[in-house]
């Protein structure tokens, strides 16, 4: 009897199993650099909670919305900027009325070496060092924000041939992290957890110095019709994954 009922257990398990994996879909998404780590976190829980799978591809904003113009597959574009997401919407790339602020991101200068950088960044002015790393300012708002940083400290042209390009926020932070440059202006998501700067040391400048990096997602046109784009973007403006963000460095 006891057999008998546990296989019929197992049964009606399996079916229910079977069923949700039914109604579960998979969202293509295309993720801004910066958002990486906490991107993987949020997934891993997305997928855990809906039974939806999440397909990321991480790179440079500017390079996503080239990519996105020209029929890439995504269906949600999480953005480090607000203007490309307003322009792909403006455009009719983008499902009305799904754009929202997921993020306020943070610029900080940071070398893995403790001690290097002082807590108001003196060191620009005053280290010896022979190459300062930031993202390509044309295709990554971290790498604006590291631009506008230097001239209001009036370092632009003195630091200007010091100055390696990443061609996102990732690869400059590459360029830090194998020494191939001393210290870099990265995003703190990146070198950020739990309240600490988890390696090294480092200076978050101060956000007057450089515009608001409000950084926001919406679905595209082609996640029109996939339940799993929406239940992504709801999950985003969640308490678990606002939970998450915020353990990076991020402000909500």
């Amino acid at each position: 009897m006891i057999t008998r009922l546990a296989r019929q257990l197992f049964i009606v398990c399996t079916a229910l199993a079977v069923a949700g994996n039914a109604f579960a879909d998979q969202v293509q998404v295309a993720v801004a650099a910066n958002f990486t780590a906490p991107m993987k976190a949020i997934a891993a829980a997305f997928e855990e909670d809906t039974g939806h799978s999440v397909q990321a591809s991480y790179g440079a904003t500017g390079q996503f919305y080239a990519q996105i113009s020209n029929g890439a597959p995504y269906e949600v574009f999480l953005s480090a900027d607000d203007s490309t997401p307003a322009k792909l919407e403006t455009q009719g790339q983008a499902v009305n009325g799904s754009r929202f602020t997921y993020a306020i991101g943070k610029l900080v200068l940071w070398s893995p070496k403790p001690g290097v950088v002082d807590d108001s960044g003196a060191v620009l002015e005053h280290g010896d060092f022979k190459h300062l790393a930031i993202a390509n300012p044309k295709a990554a708002p971290y790498g604006l924000a590291a631009t506008q940083t230097l001239e209001k400290l009036g370092l632009s042209n003195r630091l200007k041939g010091r100055i390696v390009e990443g061609q996102n926020i990732t690869q400059a932070l590459q360029f830090v992290s194998t020494g191939n440059a001393e210290l870099g202006f990265v995003a703190l998501s990146q070198v950020y957890k739990d309240g600490q700067i988890t390696s090294g040391s480092a200076w978050v400048v101060p956000e007057t110095m450089y515009q608001p990096i409000s950084q926001d997602a919406l679905i595209l046109k082609k996640g029109a019709d996939n339940p799993a784009a929406k239940a992504l973007v709801d999950y985003l403006k969640g308490p678990k994954a606002a939970e998450i963000i915020k353990a990076y460095g991020y402000q909500l």
